[in-house]
């Protein structure tokens, strides 16, 4: 936060008191014909009044001011998974589908435990029974439609996508159904986000917790149908103990039927809401940010009636101390990439880097490959490279990383969001670990500010 002081009617050095409304204050000496530049980092986002007294020692007078500033961003608060929309069977709104090219609205305040004032929300949203392809569109109510999407799908197909989506003033996201044909949706809530104290973000390089297929963080086989099993998050791989939420990559592999995954807090029954849809031998992958459980630990449940393989990489946590807020961009989510419109798609086992900007501990990212010929997965992760590494030709390809964002197959297109974290050259990595080129569209909803 940056004060700017001036003064007026007065000579020589001037001693300025500044208490920044947080039970901290900065008396420093001013030249009286000089604008004075303050700067003070706040710990939490809220409102607070700032008080600047100034005192000339020459004429032994006191001059003081007050301002209210409020800080940027917004902190998240944990919410127990919970079903807000269902088209199929009239959950949040009358029973029926979102007619094609038509919307429909969510009710994010005063739902479960939502408070009126949230910012942005976290929902889980997926779209069933589809008879053509299309898209959709997640934004705040009252804002303009994006040019970006949030999922794409084919016909027949079950898609989801995690999305943080402004919340408009009366309390309500739209979703718009961008496609030809009527379509189901459902909308699951995560957490949300407020501009008063409660939970920052902290990022981690990508780090894998659970791997069913070689016994990492569980038990090694496959999770039975209908099985669930319990994963040690606070404490383990870097996320501290505290934390209230984790932001997670989870993927099914190898399943032998249908079905869906449910993540959710230790300490409760599993809720209806479901996280990813898979179909048999399909390798899928979806983001997630879950409650911790007051042990900390998360739950994940194989809601198949046959075993499947999960893979869980976890790329930050949400605590107290954590100084990330949350700021979206204003006023809707910006398209950064789109290989399709440059003609030069990201090559097979390459990759591109992207972004650059200070004071950000993480870029929340709807990351979509397309025009695929063959099967795959993608890499988001930081790259130790600078921008003038790369424009003076002496940057050095970054570690391939192993962790895995989304994957896809031949003809498809696949979405999910990424909370990129970069490096401390700012710099963020994005690998095409196929073997075949495909097009990579990169729309940024927002990111977490630490200044």
């Amino acid at each position: 936060m940056l004060v700017h002081s001036t003064f007026s009617g007065a000579e020589g050095p001037l001693s300025v008191a500044i208490a920044w409304g947080d039970g901290t204050t900065d008396t420093v000496t001013a030249d009286a014909s000089e604008p004075l530049v303050s700067k003070h980092p706040y710990t939490e986002v809220g409102q607070y009044t700032v008080t600047v007294t100034v005192t000339d020692p020459t004429t032994n007078t006191q001059a003081v001011n007050k301002v209210t500033v409020t800080t940027l961003g917004s902190d998240f608060t944990p919410h127990a998974p919970l079903r807000l929309l269902d088209t199929r069977n009239g959950t949040g709104q009358a029973m029926g589908k979102v007619p094609a090219y038509g919307s429909t609205s969510v009710k994010i305040t005063g739902s479960g435990t939502v408070p009126d004032g949230v910012t942005a929300v976290v929902l889980n949203v997926t779209v069933t029974n589809t008879t053509a392809s299309g898209h959709i569109i997640a934004s705040g109510s009252g804002r303009p439609m994006p040019s970006t999407s949030s999922i794409n799908y084919g016909p027949g197909e079950t898609v989801p996508n995690l999305v943080i989506v402004p919340v408009g003033s009366d309390g309500r996201v739209n979703l718009d159904n961008r496609g030809w044909e009527s379509v189901d949706l459902i909308a699951d809530i995560t957490g949300y986000f407020a501009a008063s104290a409660s939970s920052g973000y902290t990022s981690l390089s990508p780090t894998r917790f659970v791997d069913t297929r070689e016994g990492q963080g569980t038990a090694k086989g496959q999770v039975i149908g209908h099985g669930s099993f319990g994963v040690q998050i606070a404490g383990a791989g870097g996320v501290p103990k505290g934390a209230t939420a984790v932001s997670l990559n989870v993927t099914v592999t190898n399943p032998r039927e249908a079905g869906h995954l449910t993540v959710y807090p230790s300490g409760q029954a599993a809720p209806t809401a479901s996280n990813l849809n898979f179909t048999a031998g399909q390798t899928v992958a979806n983001s997630v940010i879950v409650p911790v459980g007051p042990d900390g630990r998360i739950m994940v449940r194989n809601g198949s009636w046959q075993p499947t393989d999960v893979v869980i990489d976890v790329n930050g946590y949400y605590t107290p101390n954590s100084q990330a807020a949350y700021v979206p961009n204003h006023p809707i989510p910006t398209r950064m990439v789109d290989t399709r419109n440059t003609g030069k798609q990201l090559a097979a086992r390459d990759y591109m880097h992207l972004l650059d900007a200070p004071n950000v501990e993480a870029y929340v990212l709807n990351t979509t490959v397309t025009n695929t010929t063959g099967t795959g997965f993608l890499s988001v992760a930081p790259d130790p490279n600078t921008r003038e590494q790369y424009e003076n030709g002496t940057a050095t390809p970054p570690a391939r990383p192993i962790s895995s964002n989304m994957n896809w197959t031949a003809g498809k297109t696949a979405a999910n969001l990424a909370q990129a974290a970069p490096a401390d050259s700012g710099m963020v990595a994005f690998w095409n670990q196929g073997w075949e080129n495909i097009d990579l569209i990169i729309d940024e909803f927002g990111y977490y500010g630490t200044d």
